[in-house]
């Protein structure tokens, strides 16, 4: 009797990687079990970004962070080239093969090398652009960043395709831990604005060490004939979008560092960040459960568009009463997280929450461009975006960093609308459609943010401002509760979504 020859560990990694057949079978389990999963990471690591906020708030200065914010404007825009896009093209992409992912791997890994000397060779002109000589040497260490991401594009990509947020999670969570602590010990012994640069670091580190122990799949030799031209076209879409997108939302920080120096640019760079962390915390994981499962589903017009509106109304559910309830109390939730030396902030912070909000239906853009396989439209949407916020910002520079908010706050609103029937122009999505899933949530976190915002000059507020916080916080709750009570179906649509 001839015995059956037992697969080998390459085709059982292949099995185990590349087909998504299994999937199908289950996908709303797998998406509800991965949003608990990636929800739960998130909020540990919205509680270690906080916890590094407030403690290196009080250590650093905002001349330190207004240093490293001179260079993250460049180190972002060019982590916008660490995969080409080509790990969204593995997740999105129906068929994959080895020969496919070990081509897009050494493909990312010389684009990443490259990269990496690129922006070391950069470092004096930066820091001449900048009067800056401190730049060279914070800018040359942060060029290692580029190559450990390149080591872990393509690993985390086919995690990401299995939804196996379990583990990514784990990963997510570990490496932030380690660089919080790395960064408090740092400052903690003086090292200044070098403290914040070994936080990125040692996240890069161990996330690349954390991928590859994860996913067992090693890269073949890179070969012609592996059919990765139409992935490469979707990626390259889907990076000039990026591109596009970072410059728009970048040259903020350019003009403002250029014009009015490292103060300036440290007090708009911490309320930027301050007002998008509880976004970032919400956007990235849902857009790490929702692309993989919107993809897999995409020839399905029914399911596919029940699945989206329910993903951009759990995002929005979630987001927008947050920046509500902090641009509500925001001349108290400053003061206390960053410290009353930052106080001059608040202004900044409150025109930044106006495209914060907004902000919450930008993923879903992004959902529909790139499960749908658009990246080109995107990519054309973005370029439009780009010109009139730059212009926006070359207007607004004039009067500082506020006057910058302020235009990033009035250009957000007039563009949103446009951009999303152009988004959903020959899809199964409708604008119509989307303002029937989001406008509970929308209507009740700013009539709430309206009250407490009102109940906070009225009312006998305690001299302690995290018991004050605390109040108008639990008023804030009860409030958008009851109106999404109120409105018709409300606690209907509240029960779907749990």
């Amino acid at each position: 009797m001839i015995k059956a020859k037992a697969p080998t560990s390459a085709a059982i990694t292949e099995q185990t990687f590349f087909k998504t057949d299994h999937l199908q079978k289950d996908l709303k389990k797998k998406s509800v079990r991965g949003g608990a999963i990636t929800m739960a990471a998130q909020a540990m690591k919205f509680m270690l970004q906080m916890c590094s906020t407030i403690v290196l708030a009080r250590l650093l200065t905002p001349d330190d962070y207004g240093l490293i914010g001179m260079v993250t404007v460049v180190i972002k825009f060019v982590v916008l080239f660490k995969d080409l896009g080509l790990s969204t093209a593995t997740i999105q992409r129906a068929n994959i093969n080895h020969k496919q992912v070990s081509t897009l791997f050494w493909i990312n890994i010389a684009f990443g090398i490259f990269v990496a000397l690129v922006v070391a060779g950069l470092s004096p002109l930066i820091a001449w652009f900048y009067k800056e000589p401190r730049l060279i040497s914070v800018t040359s260490a942060l060029a290692f960043i580029f190559i450990c991401r390149a080591l872990s594009v393509q690993h985390e990509a086919l995690l990401k395709r299995q939804m196996m947020f379990n583990i990514l999670a784990k990963i997510d969570v570990l490496s932030m831990l380690f660089a919080v602590i790395t960064a408090i010990v740092a400052a903690t012994q003086g090292a200044g604005y070098w403290s914040i640069v070994y936080m990125l670091l040692m996240m890069a580190t161990i996330n690349t060490i954390g991928v590859w122990i994860a996913c067992p799949w090693r890269p073949g030799l890179p070969q012609r004939n592996s059919n990765v031209r139409s992935m490469l076209a979707f990626g390259s879409n889907l990076t000039g979008f990026k591109i596009a997108n970072y410059l728009s939302l970048n040259l903020d920080n350019i003009l403002i560092g250029r014009l009015w120096g490292t103060v300036a640019l440290g007090l708009y760079a911490k309320a930027y960040q301050l007002v998008l962390l509880p976004m970032d915390q919400i956007n990235a994981p849902l857009t790490t459960i929702a692309l993989p499962a919107l993809s897999r589903i995409n020839r399905d017009q029914e399911k596919y568009r029940n699945y989206y509106y329910k993903a951009v109304l759990s995002v929005t559910s979630i987001g927008m009463p947050l920046v509500g309830y902090m641009f509500a109390t925001a001349d108290q939730l400053i003061p206390f997280v960053l410290g009353d030396k930052w106080s001059d902030a608040v202004p900044i912070f409150l025109f930044l929450a106006i495209p914060a909000f907004l902000g919450t239906l930008e993923p879903a853009m992004a959902w529909a461009y790139q499960s749908l396989g658009r990246a080109d439209r995107q990519f054309r949407s973005g370029l439009v975006i780009s010109v009139l916020t730059a212009i926006a910002f070359v207007i607004g520079v004039r009067w500082g960093a506020i006057g910058v908010a302020a235009a990033l706050g009035i250009t957000r609103p007039l563009i949103i609308i446009p951009s999303l029937i152009y988004c959903y122009r020959n899809t199964p999505l409708s604008l119509s459609g989307l303002i029937l899933s989001i406008y509970r949530p929308a209507l009740a976190s700013i009539s709430a943010a309206l009250i407490i915002y009102l109940f906070n000059r009225v009312s006998i507020l305690t001299g302690n401002i995290f018991i004050n916080l605390v109040i108008s916080l639990v008023v804030y709750l009860i409030f958008y509760a009851a109106i999404w009570i109120i409105i018709p179906n409300g606690r209907k649509i509240i029960r779907e979504l749990l």
